[in-house]
Parts: C-alpha cells; structure tokens; sequence
C-alpha cells in the first residue's frame, strides 16, 4: 500500500504500544478500523455517484435525435380489385 514491509510494520506496532500502552491500544485500533471502513465507504459512494454521473452524459451524448419516419403507404395485398378491372372501356368515336 504505502510501501511498509513486514519489518516496519512490526517496529510501527512496538513504538506504538511503547507510547499508548497495552491497556489503551485495542481501543484506538478499533476506532482507527471503524474511521478507516467509514472513509472507505465515502470514498466508494462519491466514486459510484461520479460513475453513474459521466455515465448517463454519455448515454445522453451517444443518443441522437431519432429521425422521423414518413408514414407508411398502404400496400396492395391484391384482395381487392384492380382500378383497372373496374373500369368500363371508353367507347372510342
């Protein structure tokens, strides 16, 4: 994380009993965890709100503005008669 091997942490923790005492160090270990998890899940959700933030300018960018269609003419489906069936011959002069 930092770049602490095995060796420092191990001499971290000694100064640390050395200054606190054995009585009192469970204590601030336990509330140094819990402002550790606290910070963590702050941390998380403002990333999570940043992420679904730029998400959705995405999505609103890559939408464009859909085209409108003409309305569709209507099909010949051969039921009905043709125009030209229907009509009488004109009577030529």
């Amino acid at each position: 994380m930092f770049g602490i091997g095995t060796p420092e942490l191990i001499v971290i923790l000694i100064v640390a009993l050395l200054v606190i005492g054995p009585k009192k160090l469970p204590d601030i270990a336990k509330a140094m965890g819990r402002a550790l998890g606290e910070f963590r899940r702050a941390t998380d959700e403002i990333k999570e709100n940043f992420d679904l933030a730029s998400m959705d300018r995405l999505t609103q960018q890559e939408k464009p503005a859909a085209p409108r269609q003409a309305p569709e003419e209507k099909k010949d489906t051969g039921t009905e008669p043709a125009k030209a069936a229907t009509e009488e011959p004109k009577a030529e002069q």
